[in-house]
């Protein structure tokens, strides 16, 4: 999954952003926008919540609205987070779209879910059928 961050929203980047992905291979199955509220960002990023930096996340992440991409393909996770580069924009292969539309290290145009953690259960906060 790919999350598609306030600033990139708010600068009208979305659509140049699924245009890449697609140009680039990678199946869309789902897209969703919506705005968090400091409850749903705190679950949704719980995995930082003893972090320093988790108050200011939880701020940013509230801070307008998203948009989230559902993507499948075989190794996707991996595949996509290679594709968006790395979190500091500054240190992002030249091309990716951290590189080209993020700003600083919170402020990074995107989020991709780690293959190492719940996949499902962010898939599943934007996708499932309630």
């Amino acid at each position: 999954m790919l999350l598609i961050k306030p600033d990139a929203v708010r600068k009208h980047y979305t659509g140049e952003i699924l245009a890449r992905l697609e140009k680039a291979g990678f199946l869309i199955t789902g897209i969703v926008m919506r705005r968090f509220n400091r409850a749903e960002a705190e679950s949704f990023y719980a995995i930082h919540k003893r972090k320093e930096f988790f108050p200011r996340l939880a701020e940013f992440i509230t801070s307008g609205p998203v948009v989230a991409v559902r993507l499948e393909g075989e190794d996707i996770q991996h595949r996509v987070r290679e594709f968006i580069g790395v979190t500091d924009p500054a240190r992002s292969k030249a091309g990716s779209i951290r590189r080209d539309f993020g700003t600083s290290v919170p402020m990074n145009a995107v989020h991709a879910s780690n293959p190492e953690e719940n996949v499902e259960s962010e898939l599943n906060f934007f996708f499932s059928n309630k």
